[in-house]
């Protein structure tokens, strides 16, 4: 009998979060390194560029890939020989381990959990519960996989009932297109086939924790049934040419990994939920011999890649930029910014709203001001911010005519897509909306020199700050004609690949 010591599995837990936190799988990595050597659209090469750049600044910093820290998601499979010592159930014992982590004063990690997840909303500020799943093995260890899991991956998972004649293949080419941008591709997609409903996504969720390794299954065939559907879906949705940010590219998926269970037989339940650039996972194996010890990786397999210089981006001053000026930018061109923009996400958005709508005075003046949607991770030691990365621009599409149209404001910083709205009150008010590069969070916060508490303070994270930058990188997303580049870019490298194939095929 092996006795598993609450002590031990507290600290493991923290201990791994501590460590994803700051460390990108290797073989991630890996996966990563292939598809920026082969990729050829340059806006797309240059996300890629920064997400290898921000992993390797983590690394040696030890601080956040991402700022988005994630939802906790711990999967433990108990032996039937194992004991427990400490008097607390197994949940607290992960919590507590959970909330060490979180609010590790070396390095801080963002909380984003919300008590209730319908009314207030209130963050319980340790990021505290964690979603814990269970299976009972023969055996006397306990092995755990911990994952911290952004939401804007989370927020695309997608599941269906199909019709047991229905092709899975025609399902997730028909979804993934409508995920956008705001999954931080390339990443993984998890398919999880059979069961039940709620267990099709567990299938998912847990076919994400495995090794990077669609290299090796197409070097030797598959095998299965399973292993054909990834080749073919690996194929099949790097075709569609979304790429890297969804600027279009080669690579829309490092890898695809297939799970599937015994169904009913009137039944075919199909989820799928993608990990993004921040893929963030470890597995440890507790014997009762004391914590799990978590050894740093080789730093050779990161690659020592320098950005590229200012090269040919336009410098703007957002201190003095017009309506005018920012007519002249074009869709998918690349800025580099300096000077003072304001932040703000969700809650600020919606509170903004309100006090619109019941003729209140705002606490901010936005005209001719741009608004940077994030949520950073708290500053530590001599930081004027932690890690600052962009946040779904898609979520503000609902407030963003109102905010043109009663603030003066004239520009938006996020990551990913707009959607149909909220280019058509871009396109209505001679706005534009940028993007900088989700998955690159720490070198984004060495750009911000200065930040000042302005309003909403008991917003957390969520709360109105005046960022001072120097040369912060962006892409224009959507220019003040409406034109998109996540519209432009995927169709243009999806004709792009098709014509390879076609010639291959001839």
């Amino acid at each position: 009998m092996t006795v598993i010591h609450a002590c031990d599995l507290t600290r493991s837990v923290a201990d791994a979060l501590q460590y994803v936190s700051y460390y990108h799988p290797p073989d991630f990595i890996r996966a990563m390194v292939a598809a920026y050597e082969r990729e050829e659209n340059p806006a797309a090469k240059g996300a890629l560029r920064q997400v290898l750049v921000n992993s390797r600044m983590c690394a040696l910093g030890k601080r956040p890939i991402c700022q988005d820290t994630g939802i906790v998601n711990v999967f433990l499979d108990v032996g039937m020989d194992v004991a427990w010592e400490g008097g607390a159930s197994v949940d607290d014992m992960v919590n507590e381990g959970v909330r060490r982590a979180y609010l590790d004063a070396d390095n801080i990690l963002r909380p984003s959990i919300v008590g209730d997840p319908d009314a207030d909303r209130a963050n319980t500020r340790d990021n505290t519960p964690a979603v814990i799943h269970y299976r009972i093995v023969p055996g006397d260890k306990l092995t755990v996989e911990v994952a911290a899991k952004g939401g804007g991956s989370e927020a695309k998972a997608m599941f269906a009932m199909l019709n047991p004649s229905d092709s899975v293949v025609d399902w997730v080419l028909d979804v993934v297109p409508r995920m956008g941008a705001g999954w931080c591709p390339p990443g993984l997609l998890g398919v999880g086939i059979g069961g039940t409903p709620e267990k099709a996504m567990l299938l998912a969720k847990e076919a994400l924790m495995q090794p990077v390794d669609i290299h090796d299954l197409i070097a030797r065939g598959p095998s299965n049934r399973a292993e054909a559907l990834r080749l073919e879906l690996y194929e099949k949705v790097n075709a569609l040419g979304i790429g890297a940010q969804g600027l279009g590219g080669l690579t829309t998926v490092l890898d695809v990994k297939v799970a599937d269970h015994p169904t009913h037989g009137a039944n075919k339940p199909v989820a799928v939920i993608p990990n993004c650039t921040a893929t963030r996972h470890v597995r440890f194996v507790l014997d009762g011999t004391g914590p799990a010890e978590f050894a740093p990786p080789d730093l050779d397999d990161w690659p020592d890649i320098a950005l590229d210089s200012a090269g040919d981006a336009r410098r703007v001053d957002l201190d003095s930029t017009t309506r005018a000026d920012i007519a002249t930018w074009r869709a998918g061109e690349t800025l580099l910014l300096s000077g003072k923009l304001l932040t703000g996400r969700d809650a600020a958005h919606k509170r903004l709203a309100d006090m619109i709508e019941s003729g209140e005075q705002l606490p901010v003046d936005f005209t001719n001001r741009f608004i940077y949607y994030v949520g950073p991770v708290d500053p530590v030691r001599d930081e004027v911010v932690g890690p600052a990365g962009p946040t779904t621009a898609t979520r503000m599409d609902k407030f963003t005519r109102v905010m043109l149209e009663r603030t003066g404001m004239i520009g938006m910083i996020g990551k990913a897509e707009r959607g149909p709205v909220g280019i058509e009150a871009i396109r209505d008010h001679g706005a534009v909306s940028l993007i900088a590069v989700g998955g690159a969070a720490y070198l984004v916060s060495k750009a911000i020199t200065k930040s000042t508490l302005l309003a909403f303070e008991d917003l957390g994270m969520e709360a109105i700050y005046e960022f001072k930058v120097r040369d912060m990188p962006v892409t224009v997303s959507v220019d003040a004609w409406g034109e998109s580049v996540h519209i432009q870019g995927p169709r243009l490298w999806r004709a792009k690949i098709a014509d390879r194939i076609a010639v291959v095929n001839t």
